[in-house]
C-alpha cells in the first residue's frame, strides 16, 4: 500500500500515473532529474515524456547528478527529448548524439552545476522530477539510492514531481544527510570534519504545495556494469598499495591513509578491491559513488566508514545490501553532491582521490574525456574537484587500450582535463610515476620509464630526447609531432610504427633555457 509511503495526508490526492505527470512538462523547459551513476534515477515519468514526444515532438535541457540508468537517456535522445544536456553523460546513444552535434553537452565538475543554479548563470529549473523512497509527515522527500543534485532540484525548481519506488526498503530512511550551503559571499564553513559527521537532514525539505505529482513505481535501479579485477588491475592496485606503503614508513601517512575517493570506473573500483588484502586498517571514504569495492571493504573489515552520493552496485550486492541495510546504515551516508565533492571538505579531510585516465602524456596531463582529442566519452565528472584539492591526486589507467593499438602514454595528450599542476601520482600495470616535486623533464623520464608499456617506450624517449635536443625549454615539445600519434591512429587504427622524430638542427641557446653568452 503506498499511502504509508506519504505520510502526509493532503498529498494523497496528488498521485497519478506518469502519464499524467509528463503532461506538465512543456517544450524548453529546464528539467531537473534525480539520478547519479544509475542509482536513485526516476524511471516511470521520462519514459512516458519520451512516448508523448513521439506524438507530439518537444526538447528540452536535462540537468542531472550524473548518468542516468534504466537507459533513460538512451530512451530520452532517441525520442528526440533533450536539446541540452548537463553535467555528466554515460549512454552511448546520447553520446552519438552529442558528438553528432545534435545535443548540445555541458561538461562540468560535479561540483559546479548547483553553485551555478543557485547563482543564476543558468537558467533555472522549472520541474524536478525526483525518485524518493518515502515522503515524511512534513513533506520533505527521502531519497532513494543517491542524493546527487536531486535534493537542490527540489528544492530550487518551481515545480517538483516525485516518484515513490515501492522496491526501496523503508529503512533506508535514516541514511541521507541533506545540507545546503549558504549563498556566496557569507558562506558560513561546512561543518564536516571527518567522514562520518553529518550536518543536515535525513529528507529533503521542501514546500509539499510545489509538488505537482505522485508517481508509484516498483522498478529497480539498473546494476553497475563494472568488470571484474583481471591481472592489469591487480598489477595497478599492487603498485598504488606498494606506494602508499611507502608513504606509511615515510611517516607522511598513518596506518589508516587519509580518506579514500575513487571515481567510478572498472579499474578504480578494482583498485579499491586491492586494499582489501592490504595491511591498512580503520579505513574510511569520502567519496562520490559507493561501489561494489565499498561494500567488500566493509565487510572485511578494512573500512569502517564511507560517505557517498550515491551507492551504484552489481545486482548480487545490490540485492543483499538493500535486503540488509540495517546492517549498514550506520557505516555509510549519503549527501548531495555539491558537498561530496565541495573542494572545502576535500582540503580539508586530505583526500586520496583515485580516477580513472583515459590517456596522460609524458609531462603528467590528463585526458579523462575526449577520445581522439574531439570526442566526447562521458564527462570529468568529480575527478577535477578531487584532483585540485585533495592530499594526493592519483590517476590510474592501463598503458595499452584496444588490444595494444593505442598508448595511454603518449607524447601529448590529445585533450586536457586535469594539468600537471593537479597530477601528483601516474599509475599503470607497467608501474608508478611519483610526480610530487619533480620538473617536467625529470616527470617525462619517470613517466616513460615507469608506465608506458615496452610497445612504445622507445618511441617515447625518441620524441622527448629529440625535443630537448632540439627544440629544449621548460616542457620541450615538437609541436608538429606532439599528436602525431593521434593522427596515425586516425589514419591507420593504430598507433604502433609512428615515425620517430627526424633530427633537427640544435636549438639556440637562448631557447634551450641556458643564458646566450653574448647576454
Amino acid at each position: 500500500m503506498y499511502r504509508d509511503r506519504i505520510r502526509l495526508e493532503t498529498l494523497w490526492g496528488k498521485v497519478m500515473s506518469a502519464e499524467e505527470a509528463a503532461l506538465s512538462i512543456r517544450d524548453g523547459m529546464v528539467i531537473g532529474m534525480s539520478g547519479f551513476t544509475r542509482a536513485g534515477d526516476a524511471k516511470e515519468v521520462p519514459v512516458a515524456l519520451a512516448e508523448r514526444a513521439r506524438r507530439d515532438p518537444l526538447r528540452i535541457t536535462l540537468m542531472t547528478g550524473a548518468s542516468l540508468g534504466n537507459d533513460i537517456d538512451k530512451t530520452l535522445s532517441e525520442a528526440n527529448v533533450i536539446a541540452r544536456r548537463m553535467p555528466f553523460q554515460a549512454d552511448p546513444a546520447l553520446r552519438r548524439r552529442i558528438n553528432d552535434g545534435e545535443v548540445m553537452f555541458i561538461d562540468q565538475h560535479l561540483s559546479e552545476t548547483v553553485e551555478q543554479l543557485r547563482a543564476r548563470q543558468l537558467r533555472p529549473v522549472d520541474i524536478a522530477v525526483v525518485e524518493a523512497t518515502a515522503i515524511n509527515e512534513k513533506g520533505g522527500i527521502v531519497p532513494t539510492t543517491s542524493v546527487g543534485n536531486a535534493a537542490s532540484f527540489a528544492v530550487l525548481a518551481e515545480k517538483v514531481i516525485v516518484e515513490i519506488n515501492m522496491t526501496m526498503p523503508q529503512e533506508l530512511e535514516g541514511l541521507h544527510d541533506i545540507y545546503f550551503p549558504s549563498r556566496r559571499p557569507y558562506r558560513e564553513p561546512l561543518g564536516v570534519m571527518r567522514p562520518s559527521d553529518r550536518i543536515g537532514l535525513p529528507y529533503v525539505p521542501i514546500d509539499p504545495q510545489k509538488i505537482i505529482g505522485i508517481v508509484i513505481t516498483s522498478k529497480a535501479d539498473s546494476p553497475s556494469r563494472i568488470e571484474p579485477p583481471d591481472e592489469d588491475t591487480a598489477a595497478i592496485a599492487g603498485h598504488l598499495l606498494e606506494f602508499l606503503d611507502h608513504e606509511v614508513r615515510e611517516a607522511r601517512l598513518s596506518p589508516s591513509l587519509m580518506p579514500l575517493q575513487a571515481g567510478i570506473g572498472s579499474i578504480a573500483n578494482a583498485v579499491l578491491h586491492g586494499f582489501t588484502e592490504s595491511r591498512f586498517s580503520n579505513l574510511t571514504m569520502y567519496s562520490e559513488v559507493l561501489q561494489d569495492s565499498t561494500i567488500s571493504l566493509l565487510d572485511s573489515g578494512r573500512l569502517v566508514f564511507a560517505s557517498g552520493s550515491s551507492m551504484t552496485l552489481s545486482k548480487p550486492l545490490y540485492e543483499r545490501v538493500l535486503g540488509d541495510i540495517g546492517r549498514y546504515r550506520d557505516r555509510l551516508v549519503l549527501r548531495p553532491q555539491e558537498i561530496s565533492n565541495h573542494p572545502e571538505i576535500v582540503r580539508r579531510l586530505g583526500i586520496i582521490g583515485i580516477n580513472t585516465a583515459l590517456e596522460a602524456d609524458i609531462y603528467g596531463n590528463v585526458n579523462s574525456t575526449h577520445v581522439g582529442g574531439t570526442h566526447m566519452m562521458n564527462g570529468i565528472g568529480g575527478s577535477g574537484d578531487f584532483a585540485r584539492n585533495g592530499h594526493l591526486s592519483v590517476f590510474v589507467t592501463k598503458s595499452l587500450a584496444k588490444g595494444g593499438k593505442i598508448s595511454s602514454i603518449v607524447p601529448m595528450v590529445s585533450h586536457v582535463d586535469h594539468t600537471e599542476h593537479d597530477v601528483d601520482v601516474i599509475v599503470t600495470e607497467r608501474g608508478l610515476a611519483d610526480l610530487r616535486g619533480l620538473a617536467p623533464r625529470e616527470r617525462a623520464a619517470l613517466v616513460i620509464d615507469n608506465c608506458a608499456h615496452p610497445l612504445y617506450r622507445d618511441a617515447l624517449r625518441d620524441y622527448f630526447n629529440e625535443a630537448v635536443r632540439s627544440r629544449g625549454g621548460q616542457t620541450p615539445h615538437l609541436i608538429e609531432q606532439a599528436l602525431s600519434w593521434h593522427a596515425r591512429l586516425r589514419e591507420s587504427g593504430s598507433m604502433q610504427g609512428v615515425k620517430p622524430p627526424a633530427p633537427r638542427p640544435e636549438a639556440p641557446a637562448r631557447h634551450r633555457g641556458v643564458r646566450p653568452a653574448s647576454a
